[in-house]
């Protein structure tokens, strides 16, 4: 029982991104394969919380943040795919401003929902079984991302939807959107568009989402040095070489 709480928060650890710093795969897997120092059962409840709560509002916090979304390269919301033409089309007419202001009221809603994932990712996290942490513990440099992808992405696009659309309201990007798709439709001979903006940008936002997951998975998994809270220094002290 105790070495199966001690793998679980290994495993968590995976996921406690810059406060907790990084511990290297071979250090944790030290800690399961060993012998561990003897610790409470309270050891590991607090050791579990604190990695949980720590780990996995750092993971959504950072796109929470403004231009979490807007100024990364690798994760801004473009305009939706679908509708390109219409993009290429409106600043071709002198509407560029107009796609400018639109893309991002879509990456300020993606930001404002991004807070919602730290409770479901707790959740997703409590209730693996041994056998996941053993899979994800020694699987590929994502695995642990792929677990919460599989286990989170249904229950994070209901939490994110809601809010994304809010969101879109009050920044007026579906105004703005009916604006541009007005604009563009009055244009004789094109195809009409239809997008579903809340699902275009509820997509992207999880997109984004575990793309940073699995950045900092790849991170810590590789990085060698280790700055932990007291509480994991205990845990992997003894095994530290």
């Amino acid at each position: 029982m105790l070495m199966k709480k001690i793998l679980i928060l290994s495993l968590l650890s995976l996921f406690s991104l810059h406060t907790f710093g990084q511990i290297s795969l071979k250090k944790i897997k030290q800690a399961v394969t060993t012998k561990a120092t003897p610790l409470s059962e309270s050891d590991i409840a607090k050791g579990l919380k604190e990695a949980l709560s720590v780990g996995a509002k750092n993971a959504s916090s950072q796109l929470n943040a403004l231009d979490g979304f807007n100024k990364n390269t690798k994760l801004r919301i473009p305009f939706p795919e679908d509708a390109q033409r219409v993009a290429t089309k409106l600043r071709e007419m002198g509407f560029g401003k107009k796609v400018d202001e639109f893309e991002l009221t879509l990456n300020r809603a993606a930001e404002q929902a991004a807070k919602e994932a730290a409770p479901i990712f707790v959740n997703a996290i409590t209730s693996m079984t041994i056998t996941d942490a053993k899979n994800i513990l020694m699987g590929a440099d994502t695995a642990a991302t792929g677990y919460l992808r599989t286990k989170t992405s249904a229950s994070l696009a209901n939490a994110f939807s809601p809010h994304i659309k809010k969101a879109l309201d009050a920044t007026t990007a579906t105004r703005k959107w009916t604006e541009l798709a007005t604009l563009y439709n009055r244009i004789p001979l094109v195809n009409k568009v239809e997008t579903d903006l809340v699902k275009f940008t509820t997509n992207k936002a999880l997109k984004g989402l575990f793309t940073v997951v699995a950045d900092e998975e790849l991170k810590i998994r590789k990085d060698p040095a280790a700055r932990v809270t007291d509480l994991l220094k205990k845990v992997f002290g003894s095994n530290a070489s």
